[in-house]
């Protein structure tokens, strides 16, 4: 028994928690649809449009990346628990706990349940944020700068286009935008290296991670175009667009967190 455990821990240390793979970026993916299927089912059980939250969960969003740019730094331990996949089950159970917790709350105390999951994700995330330690102004800086640049021309761009009017959609590519600035930012200027497949394919051949934007931007929005366009199911769309809120800001928040905790 203990050989076939030590087999079986092995496997999962060499095909899931030693980088991204092509094989493990496609289970993640499988894994993503499977867990949207049993969402569409809660959400539509539940009828409540899940693009309303996509405000009231950035504080769970900032605790599962703000954990895992804390076990870059080897402030937390590297716990399979505490990086990919775990920490997305582990937040995700946590959202939906609290899901559950405020819809009570609302039908109850008749007060918005979006207000309640955001104090609870604030609440949970006190734990992590006094963790935080040693930020370096000068990366920091540097992120948030090129994200308020980009972001402002995308502004400029949506006064002309509905697609980019509706706030939640703005808010999505917003999240992208955060992510490209902060790969940017690590990669060309401070000698880290991409971890995902396809972004680290792009940048090997180009040979800066700037490409990071114009595929983030055209991905992203042909994606919101193909959501509002051909979805007509309120929660399908409403699932979809949060889910690719969380996958924009998420990988964003952890690598702005561990490249100004890194560089001290």
């Amino acid at each position: 028994m203990a050989d076939i455990y030590s087999e079986i821990v092995n496997f999962f240390q060499i095909y899931f928690f030693s980088g991204y793979t092509v094989f493990n970026t496609v289970v993640y993916g499988l894994l993503l649809i499977i867990a949207l299927f049993f969402v569409i089912k809660l959400f539509k059980y539940l009828d409540k449009d899940p693009s309303k939250l996509i405000f009231s969960v950035i504080p769970f969003i900032f605790v599962g990346s703000t954990t895992r740019a804390l076990v870059d730094n080897g402030i937390f331990p590297y716990n399979w628990l505490l990086i990919t996949p775990g920490i997305y089950f582990i937040i995700g159970g946590l959202t939906i706990i609290s899901l559950f917790v405020s819809i009570w709350i609302e039908r109850t105390k008749n007060i918005d349940y979006r207000y309640i999951i955001f104090l609870i994700g604030i609440i949970v995330a006190i734990p992590v944020l006094v963790n935080i330690q040693g930020i370096n102004i000068i990366p920091l800086s540097y992120v948030v700068a090129t994200f308020i640049t980009v972001t402002i021309i995308i502004a400029i761009i949506s006064l002309k286009w509905d697609l980019l009017k509706d706030k939640y959609n703005f808010s999505i590519i917003s999240a992208h935008i955060l992510d490209a600035s902060s790969t940017f930012i690590a990669v060309d200027f401070f000698g880290y290296n991409e971890q995902h497949v396809l972004p680290n394919l792009i940048y090997s051949n180009v040979n800066t991670a700037i490409s990071m934007f114009p595929l983030k931007i055209i991905v992203i929005l042909l994606a919101l175009y193909a959501i509002d366009k051909y979805i007509e199911d309120t929660i399908i769309k409403g699932l979809l667009k949060l889910t690719v809120f969380v996958l924009g800001l998420a990988p964003g928040l952890r690598n702005l967190i561990t490249l100004s905790m890194g560089l001290i």
